[in-house]
């Protein structure tokens, strides 16, 4: 059924972006083959001093890929990356699909219970983790069908003298220094790439069936499910990147990679977008103030893809004005809405573009975005749909094409849209309108002209920092503490994050517990970014006459109050 009988957006565009693509249909992993033939000794990576040429990191990739063979991986295994950006990160996501496998990126910041049901749910027996994360990994094996780790530095790719000096900062900083042994069922990285064959591994891949990747998210519903994404998904709004900014220059672009490479986003607009376009990636590990400043000013880089709170705390510094931004000519946010003040100021200060986009895991991630250098339009939009992509505003109340302005679900078709949930049919069914179009889950309009606005969730998916978070799974968390009798989560609104988690606690009779309790109990369970950060003790809950909790009263009430 197709229900869009015209496109208004398309009117919008400027000439220079098409409105439809030719994609390759090739795999992912190509793109890295032939920019190693093209611009073999062009600089590919670059973390803190050292660099990697498009030759190493391919030759480097091919070692990983030959090496995963010979632990038995096999077309369609799944191999989890557990690590912040390094250069071992893309060694890693590349060698694993040289050698057929499937990507599970898995996020270092999980605790164990959510590291063990991610290598349950995706059957993943091989991990490659940092050394930090090492025991973490052990403690979960045994419970996983986990066979085989790969254990590396951050030293293993520092330049003299800071990868002899990064022990001690990492013991100082961590408290621990863990030591590893290469073994029978424990590889280190190094060692594994050493003496391995650069030989290319025959596959034959069909990049529109075969994935290339497990993304975990919370989806639009529920609970943490893996949405797998083809070869032609991710190369398709990769290549609809590299389209939108037209201005780039194949070769000549310098890419700060700062948005995490197990987040999708910051797989697609700085990994992928890079070796497709034969660019230089700037990575860090982590996120620093002070530290991307100085990165910025020192290696200069062109395209700064990024979250709100990125750009938010950048501007908030108090020395910005001190450094040289200007080499910075195009962002890219997303992940949550950016603030206008932050766009404006920004740009002031940099003289580039920011403009706010939109996405999701189950588009690859990008759906919309705003035009980077044409007339600015209406502020407080996410833009207008890519090429190749449509969208229209599904009604709440007719079950079918909104009117202009009106309110309902932003529905998605396109290229660039996930294949389904891993082992989930009946989830994949339920996401999906008409059996094509992808329900986001989040409500909006669309203005005569085409452009989109998001005005809420229409489930209670909390986004902090850019990262999706589900409030039945630190309600869960919350109900095994023995002092909670019920408790709500909700998302209040946060100028930095975008969002922050608040949790409303109803306690036992004669049970007394702190907040300072509650945070300590929760971050044994849940990662960081997921732990409430107020919490607020009531007598009683707002509660339905059936006695379902009101959420939204709550909700209602903290916008209030901020």
């Amino acid at each position: 059924m197709d229900v869009l009988f015209e496109k208004p957006w398309l009117a919008q565009y400027p000439t220079e972006i098409s409105h439809h693509i030719n994609y390759e249909e090739k795999p992912l992993f190509a793109f890295l083959e032939e920019a190693a033939i093209n611009v073999p000794d062009k600089i590919a990576v670059h973390f803190l001093g050292r660099e990697l040429t498009y030759k190493e990191l391919y030759q480097s990739s091919l070692k990983l890929a030959n090496y995963l063979k010979g632990l038995g991986v096999q077309k369609g295994d799944r191999v989890s990356i557990m690590l912040p950006n390094c250069p071992q990160a893309v060694i890693g996501y590349y060698g694993a699909l040289l050698s057929g496998a499937i990507v599970v990126q898995t996020n270092p910041m999980y605790t164990e219970r959510e590291l063990q049901f991610q290598l349950v749910d995706s059957g993943a027996k091989w991990i490659i983790c940092l050394d930090l994360l090492y025991p973490k990994v052990v403690k979960v094996k045994a419970s996983t069908e986990i066979d085989h780790i790969i254990v590396t530095s951050i030293s293993d790719y520092l330049p003299f003298p800071k990868n002899l000096i990064y022990p001690f900062i990492q013991k100082k900083q961590h408290g621990i220094k863990v030591q590893v042994t290469h073994g029978e069922k424990t590889h280190l990285f190094q060692k594994a790439l050493k003496n391995s064959s650069t030989e290319k591994i025959p596959l034959e891949i069909n990049p529109k069936q075969d994935l290339a990747l497990l993304q975990y998210t919370g989806g639009t519903t529920g609970v943490a499910k893996g949405v797998m994404l083809t070869h032609y998904n991710l190369v398709s709004n990769t290549t609809m990147c590299i389209h939108w900014m037209y201005k780039m220059k194949k070769g000549e672009e310098r890419i700060l990679g700062i948005l995490p490479f197990f987040h999708v986003f910051g797989m697609t607009v700085v990994m992928n977008l890079a070796i497709m376009h034969q660019s230089k990636m700037i990575l860090l590990p982590k996120f620093d103030p002070e530290d991307t400043l100085k990165t910025i000013e020192k290696q200069k880089p062109t395209i700064f893809p990024g979250a709100p709170t990125i750009f938010i705390a950048l501007m908030n510094h108090p020395d910005i004005v001190d450094y040289d931004l200007s080499s910075i000519d195009s962002c890219l946010s997303g992940s949550a809405p950016l603030p206008i003040e932050v766009q404006e100021s920004f740009e002031e200060i940099t003289g580039g573009k920011l403009v706010e986009g939109y996405g999701l895991t189950e588009a690859s991630p990008v759906t919309h975005a705003n035009f980077l250098w044409e007339i600015r339009r209406p502020k407080g939009s996410i833009g207008v749909p890519w090429p190749d992509t449509e969208a229209f505003i599904l009604s709440l109340e007719k079950y079918g094409p909104a009117e202009p302005n009106e309110v309902g679900e932003i529905v998605i078709r396109g290229p660039q849209v996930m294949k389904g949930y891993w082992n989930r049919d009946d989830e994949t069914a339920a996401s999906f309108f008409e059996g094509e179009w992808l329900l986001t889950g989040d409500l909006g309009y669309m203005d005569e002209q085409g452009y989109f606005y998001i005005v809420d969730r229409k489930k209670d998916m909390i986004i902090a920092g850019g990262f999706n978070i589900y409030p039945r799974e630190i309600e869960e968390v919350l109900y095994e503490h023995g002092a909670i009798k019920e408790t709500v989560v909700v998302g209040i609104p946060d100028p930095y994050r975008g969002e922050t988690v608040k949790a409303y606690i109803v306690l036992k009779d004669y049970e007394t517990v702190t907040e300072e309790q509650l945070e300590k109990y929760c971050r044994e369970y849940l990662a960081a970014y997921k732990v409430p950060r107020v919490f607020e003790f009531r007598k009683e809950l707002p509660k339905t006459a059936v006695g379902k909790i009101l959420r939204r009263v709550l909700v209602e009430e903290a916008k209030k109050e901020t």
